[in-house]
């Protein structure tokens, strides 16, 4: 048996890999699932909306599965101009979570490095809300930000 669950939440897919982008109202979530979109294009990768506002995510074979709600499919909001429609994906394997929020900490601590969602770990970033960082986020999610220095 599947775990399931609805959250207010954005996800975004970036290749083959989906950003789940999760924060309160008006921290940023879909500018930034906006922004990630098109970094990747112009970098010339693959890049599409799965959610916006309301993802469903659910554990399937020990992956987090998200998928947009009906019958928001294919609606982002767009700040200044309502909800628009965009091109999207039906579903996205969860592979980074980006956590917005008003004091991220500045040096976090391993365990805050993921989360438990649906039974699954993900590994987890938080960043400012409102400050826009696409190319963060596109980097964490290709791997770039693995590494760890420990002093």
């Amino acid at each position: 048996m599947s775990k399931r669950e609805t959250i207010h939440a954005g996800c975004v897919l970036v290749g083959e890999a989906g950003l789940l982008i999760r924060g309160a109202s008006g921290s940023g979530k879909s500018t930034l699932a906006r922004e990630v979109v098109s970094l990747a294009l112009r970098a010339g990768r693959f890049g599409r909306l799965v959610s916006d506002d309301r993802t469903l995510l659910e554990a399937h074979h020990g992956r987090l599965l998200a998928r947009p709600v009906v019958p928001l499919g294919g609606r982002i909001e767009v700040f200044g101009l309502g909800i628009v429609r965009q091109p999207f994906e039906s579903a996205a394997v969860v592979r980074l979570v980006a956590d917005l929020s008003d004091a991220p900490a500045r040096y976090p601590e391993e365990e805050d490095r993921r989360v438990e969602i649906c039974g699954v770990m993900v590994p987890r970033i938080r960043m400012p809300a409102g400050a826009s960082s696409p190319d963060v986020a596109l980097a964490c999610l290709s791997g770039v930000c693995d590494t760890v220095v420990t002093l």
